[in-house]
Order: C-alpha cells, then sequence, then structure tokens
C-alpha cells in the first residue's frame, strides 16, 4: 500500500510537470537528451565483447552466458535502477550525488555548517510531500545521524568520493570512447572538449541526430546479424546461461565481469544530466530508442559470434556488413568523439551543486540556455578535463587499460548512488522495510559482485580513478574543511546585542549620507568585520544592511522567498540584517538587478515590521512608513556602496603542523588562484571597497 501510495504520488507530480513543461518541450528534450545523455552507453557496444573476452572464447555457449549477463545487467542498472528508481529521487529536477545528499541533509540536520534557520523549512520546495505518516524506523535512522558526527562527517567524505569519481568518468569516457573507435586518435579527445562552451542546449540538437543515427545503425545491423548467423541466441534470457558460464569458467568468468560491466558505462550521466533535460524526458528517450537498440545491438553480435569465435577482439567491425562498414567507421567516430558530452555536462552539474554547499572552490559558472533551467557551462574546469583526458590518453594509449579504470569509476559510483538511495527510501519515502532489502539483495548485490571484479584489476590501470579522485577529495576537503573553521570563527566571534549597542552609543563615528551593504556568509547574527571596519573608519553610513549569501540544501528558491530580513536595534540606527537565500542552481543576479530587488524587498519588510511591531493608529503607522522608507530612498539616492570582507586566514599561533600546511598552504594556494568574492558576486567595481581582516583559525 506503501508504494502504492507513493507510485501514485509520484506519477500525478509527473504528470503535473509534463502539463507544466507541455509536451512538445518534453519530446524536444528528450531528443536533445539523446545527444549528450546516451553517447557513452550508446558506443559500449565498439568494445564491451572484446573487453570480457581478452583471451578469446573458449566455449560456444560462453556467448550466451555473457549475453545474458548483459541483457540482466542493462535491464536492472539502467532502465530499472535509474529510469524507473532513482530519478524518482531528484532534488526539484537535480540529479547527481550531491542532489541526493541535499535531500537528506533537509530531512536530518546532518549538514556540519551551522546555518540551518527556522525560517529556511517555510521556503516553499524545503520539504517535498511524505508518501506516508512518520514511521519509527524513520525517525530513529533520523536521530540516530543527526547525534553522530562522525555520520555526519562519513555522508559527507562519501559525498565528495562520489563527485570525484564522477569527475573522473568525465576525463575516461572520452579517452576509451575515442580510441575503441579508431586507434591512434588521440587528438579527437581534447577537440571534443572545445564545444563544450555553446551549452547542453546548443550541443543537444547539434549532436542529437548523430546518436539518434547511430542507434539506427547498431540496431539496424544487430538484427541483420541475429536473422543471418543465430536466432537461437535468444535463448540467453535464460538467465541459467549465466549459471552454467560461472560452472565452466569460475574466475574467470569473475574477472570477465569487468568487461561486462562497459556495457553499462555512462548510466550515471542519466540522473547526473537530468537537470539539462527532465525526467519525463530522460525516461522517453531510454525506453523508446536506447535500451530497445542496446539490446539489438548486443544480440546481433553475439549472433555474429557464435559463428565466428576468433573475431572476437574485433567483434563490432568485423559484424559490419560490408557496404556499410565506412559509413559505420565514420558515425562511429563521431558518436565516439560525442560521447565524452554526457559524463562532462554531468560533471558541471554536480560541480555546481558541490559548489554552491561549499565543497568546491570558486568557479565561474556560465548559464548557457535561457529557455531550459540547469544547463550549465564551467570554463575552468572545461580546460581541466581537457589536459586530463589528452594525458591519460597519452600515457596509456590503449583501451585496455582505460577501460579497468573505466569499470572501477562506473561502479562505485553506482553503489554509493545505491547507498544513498537506501537512506532515503528509508528516511524519506518511508518505503516498506521489504522493498528496501529487496533491492539491496538484487541491484546492490550485483553492483557489489561487479565492484569486486574491476578491483581485481587495480594493478592493471585500476588505480587511476581512485589516484584522481584522491587528488580531488584533498582538494574538496581542503576547501570545506578551512570553509567551516572560518565560519565557525566568526560565529563565534559575532558582535552581540550588547556590543551592538556599546557601539551604536559611541559618539566618535558620524553619520553619512548613503547605504552600505556589508557582505558576509555569517547569518547568525553581524559579523566581527564591522567591528573591524569602524575601528579603521570612524563613519557610518546613514543605513545599514548586512546581507548574508545563503546556500540552501535545495535547487532553487523562489524570488519571493529569497530575500529574509530582520531589524536590529535600536530602531533609529536603520540597520537590517538580510539573508538572500539561493538553491544550488540558481542564477545569482548581477549587482544591478541584486540592488534594486533587494531595495523593494527592504521597503516591503519595513512596511510590514512597522505595521506589526509598532502601536498606535492606522494613519501613524502610515506616517512612521512613509518617514523610514523616505530614508532608505535618500540613502540610495546618495549612493551605494558594497563592502566586502577580503578575509585572510592563518593558522593560530601554536597549531600543529597538520593545521598549519591545511590552512597556510594549501588552502592558501587554491584560493590565490581561484576567482574571487567579488567577481562570484558581481558586485560592480566602481561602487565596491574591500575591508581586510585576518582570522586566526
Amino acid at each position: 500500500m506503501i508504494l502504492l501510495t507513493w507510485k501514485v504520488a509520484r506519477f500525478q507530480a509527473m504528470a503535473m510537470a509534463s502539463k507544466e513543461l507541455g509536451w512538445s518541450v518534453i519530446l524536444h528534450l528528450a531528443f536533445q537528451s539523446i545527444g549528450v545523455i546516451y553517447g557513452d552507453i550508446g558506443t559500449s557496444p565498439l568494445y564491451v565483447f572484446s573487453s570480457t573476452f581478452p583471451d578469446g572464447i573458449k566455449h560456444n555457449d560462453d556467448i550466451l552466458g555473457v549475453l545474458s549477463l548483459i541483457f540482466y545487467t542493462i535491464t536492472l542498472i539502467p532502465l530499472v535502477k535509474y529510469v524507473f528508481i532513482v530519478l524518482q529521487a531528484t532534488d526539484n529536477g537535480q540529479g547527481g550525488t550531491f542532489a541526493l545528499y541535499s535531500l537528506i541533509c533537509r530531512y536530518a540536520k546532518v549538514g556540519l555548517i551551522p546555518s540551518q534557520q527556522a525560517e529556511d523549512a517555510d521556503v516553499s520546495n524545503f520539504k517535498l510531500a511524505l508518501p506516508s505518516t512518520r514511521l519509527k524506523r524513520a525517525s530513529k535512522l533520523k536521530s540516530n545521524l543527526e547525534k553522530s558526527y562522525f555520520a555526519k562527517g562519513f555522508l559527507l567524505i562519501i559525498t565528495m568520493l562520489g563527485t570525484s569519481m564522477v569527475i573522473g568518468d568525465g576525463v575516461l569516457t572520452p579517452c576509451i570512447s575515442v580510441l575503441s573507435a579508431v586507434g591512434g586518435l588521440k587528438e579527437a579527445t581534447s577537440s571534443m572538449t572545445e564545444v563544450q562552451r555553446f551549452g547542453t542546449d546548443k550541443v543537444g540538437y547539434a549532436f542529437a541526430p548523430i546518436i539518434f543515427i547511430w542507434f539506427w545503425f547498431i540496431a539496424g545491423i544487430g538484427v541483420y546479424n541475429f536473422v543471418k548467423f543465430d536466432p537461437t541466441v535468444v535463448k540467453a534470457l535464460n538467465p541459467a546461461y549465466i549459471i552454467h558460464y560461472f560452472r565452466r569458467n569460475k574466475k574467470d568468468a569473475w574477472v570477465s565481469l569487468g568487461g561486462v560491466v562497459l556495457s553499462i558505462t555512462g548510466t550515471e550521466a542519466l540522473f547526473a544530466d537530468v537537470a539539462h533535460f527532465s525526467v519525463r524526458s530522460v525516461q522517453i528517450s531510454m525506453c523508446s530508442v536506447t535500451y530497445p537498440a542496446l539490446i539489438l545491438a548486443y544480440a546481433g553480435q553475439a549472433s555474429f559470434l557464435r559463428k565466428h569465435n576468433d573475431f572476437v577482439a574485433d567483434t563490432f567491425y568485423k559484424s559490419v556488413p560490408g557496404p556499410l562498414y565506412w559509413p559505420m567507421f565514420a558515425v562511429a567516430v563521431a558518436a565516439s568523439i560525442i560521447a565524452s558530452q554526457a559524463m562532462i555536462s554531468g560533471t558541471f552539474s554536480i560541480i555546481q551543486q558541490s559548489l554552491a554547499l561549499g565543497c568546491f572552490p570558486r568557479v565561474e559558472v556560465v548559464h548557457t540556455s535561457t529557455k531550459y533551467e540547469g544547463q550549465v557551462y564551467i570554463p575552468e574546469v572545461n580546460y581541466l578535463l581537457m589536459l586530463a583526458c589528452v594525458g591519460v590518453t597519452a600515457v596509456f594509449q590503449s583501451t585496455t587499460k582505460i577501460g579497468n579504470a573505466y569499470g572501477i569509476a562506473v561502479v562505485f559510483v553506482m553503489c554509493l548512488t545505491s547507498a544513498f538511495l537506501v537512506l532515503i527510501m528509508i528516511l524519506i519515502w518511508k518505503t516498506n522495510i521489504l522493498l528496501v532489502i529487496a533491492y539491496v539483495l538484487i541491484i546492490g548485490s550485483v553492483e557489489l559482485l561487479y565492484l569486486s571484479s574491476v578491483l581485481s584489476k587495480f594493478e592493471q590501470g585500476g588505480y587511476l580513478p581512485l589516484a584522481f579522485a584522491a587528488i580531488m577529495m584533498t582538494v574538496m576537503y581542503v576547501w570545506n574543511s578551512v570553509y567551516r573553521k572560518k565560519y565557525y570563527y566568526e560565529l563565534d566571534n559575532k558582535i552581540s546585542s550588547t556590543q551592538l549597542k556599546e557601539i551604536t552609543a559611541n559618539t566618535n563615528f558620524s553619520r553619512i549620507p548613503g547605504l552600505a551593504m556589508f557582505y558576509s556568509e555569517l547569518v547568525h547574527g553581524i559579523p566581527p568585520i564591522f567591528k573591524h571596519y569602524l575601528a579603521n573608519i570612524s563613519a557610518l553610513h546613514s543605513v545599514l544592511v548586512f546581507v548574508s549569501i545563503k546556500s540552501l540544501p535545495i535547487s532553487k528558491v523562489a524570488m519571493e522567498e529569497r530575500f529574509h530580513f530582520r531589524r536590529a536595534e535600536p530602531r533609529d540606527m536603520y540597520l537590517f540584517r538580510c539573508v538572500v537565500r539561493y538553491g544550488y542552481t540558481d542564477v545569482r543576479d548581477d549587482g544591478g538587478s541584486f540592488e534594486t530587488t533587494l531595495m523593494e524587498k527592504l521597503k516591503e519588510f519595513i512596511k510590514e515590521d512597522t505595521l506589526l511591531t509598532q502601536r498606535g493608529g492606522e494613519s501613524e503607522l502610515q506616517e512612521m512608513v512613509a518617514k523610514e522608507i523616505e530614508m532608505v530612498d535618500n540613502a540610495c539616492e546618495a549612493g551605494i556602496v558594497h563592502l566586502v570582507g577580503e578575509n585572510e586566514v592563518v593558522a593560530a599561533k601554536g597549531a600543529g603542523i597538520g593545521k598549519k600546511i591545511l590552512i597556510d598552504y594549501a588552502f592558501s594556494f587554491i584560493k590565490r588562484n581561484l576567482r574571487q568574492t567579488d567577481k562570484v558576486f558581481e558586485i560592480p567595481h566602481q561602487r565596491l571597497l574591500k575591508v581586510g581582516m585576518t582570522y586566526e583559525l
């Protein structure tokens, strides 16, 4: 009953989403998704059979066993797990590891930065509708997570690990796909990344026809080979052939799983890239084009191999009919180059999410489509991926070791996604425990079996994604760790109400015309840099607004809910605190529109606050409101100044060597080489004033 209720609720939600977008838009997005999401999994027939049988086919029925493995693997993982289960766990349309982490952070207080406010829960899409009443199991799990600092840290670490592995996929995808299509075409991996700057919208329309043609080619050739050589491979639908395959080959069969798993490479792109499209559009394109084309392609190759065991090393091209060889070669090369788009687009999406949640250094995020939300491009990451692709290709020079590395990256991310999904099933969906156990036993056990197989090839190139993930996790850990320490420093040294009254009672400073915005990430109180500013400049603007830029663990915050104001006493100081709340996919406003919107919202707050907190007749209250709004208008006319804290962080005296390396060297190096605060917030330079202060952490 619980599952039925949940399915009905989800179906209704998707139906409403479909109506909002319109079916014409959904079908357009479905077509685009073919060119962006499926290039990787679509080109896997180029190398799966050759990777599974590196030493040749020892028994003809082994082909049926492997075909059965491929069929059930594609059905269970990409189709059942991702298309019909994982895509239901999007965070208001956003996918990827950080989207799952954000969902958990909303339902349990597992975030390590204490920036939560009671008002956050009032944001319309902060909470999702629950499918049933709260269960004891979910409440107990939530309580245990919130009480355990280890559990909070572990969740963040594995989120970073999953993110790093997906980025590693973005590096390895161009390498293995292009090298599999045509040996020696190393330069194609770098040229591919140059088209990313046009964005998913244009890239999707440009590449979708090529990938669509590719799917028709492999499906058609699959049917041709199936009919011509051995239609009896349909027997592979019987899973008994998998059992027979393992009995005959034992350990070799287990090792060969590392080749079979390559049939689902790029599956994580289904989830990571869903924000570029929509859940329904991805489901349509997968079920109507990708899945049937892949099954027909592998069935055709198996039929061909049943009659030509010796051609397993070059199965794909040997199975292509003569007249179609060169057209197929051209399309294969084009499709393989395009395949890198899937994981690169996914990389952009998850980095955007991790950046907003304080887990990645500041980089420029360019929103590439005015029609569809979530389509982004990150120049710095794009160039790093390009260099990494060229480096990996130049060093390994063949698909064997790259395939070993690729398998580890792919399966590792799948296992982490399943772990998060189980938490979401229990904590948020309140799924029946029997269904949770069934998921773990069926899909979880399959993924762990594949993981054990690919890890056996650690020394044959499998170390590469783990080494790359270690580098990325180090960067993310350094940034997030110091980011948290800095936040706690500001929280511990914030200006209290008593201190503020003492400051305002001081007659040594003067008030000057104008409005000043003090930027800070502290949402609980006034940051210590304000006191530092007054100690050096004995003047205050007539109106002060302390602006805290805050990222909520949700994808979007509606404009009417973005600005949350409070007034600081004494009232005649005209001092306000404003928390500006963004979702991790929201576009940050440029300086001009941000100022205008903030002033409008400030005036609305003044009116509401005065009517709620002050006593008097209606005319008297209206007069008070008019006076304060006039004060704000006059301050704006006199000029708006943006005050940004240029905080330097150093390890405190007496700190250990590890802390000094973390803060004084690692963090400082990253910060010096990346974007500054004013560039991230798009603050007008002509009205920007930086206030320097050193934090001893």
